[in-house]
């Protein structure tokens, strides 16, 4: 499986879960993890939001055709995406550390987990919140 994790900065612990959970089923080809426009910082609180693109294994089939109606050739057909996205909200709905989406959509599993932060020597926290939107990518890997 291939990560792609070069437009992401690595901040959300969440996030991570979910692409270790995700990174060892054998029905996804890839994941691309990027950083979302509308992660900000301020005093009191931090905005992270992450997007999450599922990349499928795509089943092919050989189809027989003929070329100009005279020579028989094969040609190879995409043919069904190996993994849906309520496969994935299933998955991810079992493990305990992560649980059930918040938002469900036809195109996209949304997540959102807060966490208070106290870093060391320091009487006052902030405030984490992470957002993380899971879609199906369009393109696949065939089988």
């Amino acid at each position: 499986m291939e990560i792609d994790t070069s437009r992401w900065s690595g901040d959300g612990d969440f996030t991570q879960l979910i692409v270790d959970r995700l990174r060892d089923q054998p029905r996804i080809a890839g994941l691309r993890v990027e950083d979302a426009a509308a992660s900000r910082e301020d005093a009191g609180y931090s905005f992270i939001s992450n997007e999450v693109f599922v990349i499928p294994l795509i089943a092919s089939r050989v189809h027989p055709v003929r070329r100009w109606g005279i020579w028989p050739i094969r040609r190879r057909v995409p043919g069904q995406i190996s993994v849906t996205l309520d496969d994935i909200e299933g998955l991810l709905t079992a493990d305990a550390a992560i649980g059930p989406p918040d938002v469900v959509d036809a195109g996209m599993l949304q997540y959102l987990r807060t966490q208070r932060i106290v870093p060391a020597y320091q009487t006052r926290g902030y405030k984490l919140v992470e957002l993380i939107r899971i879609y199906i990518a369009r393109s696949g890997q065939s089988l």
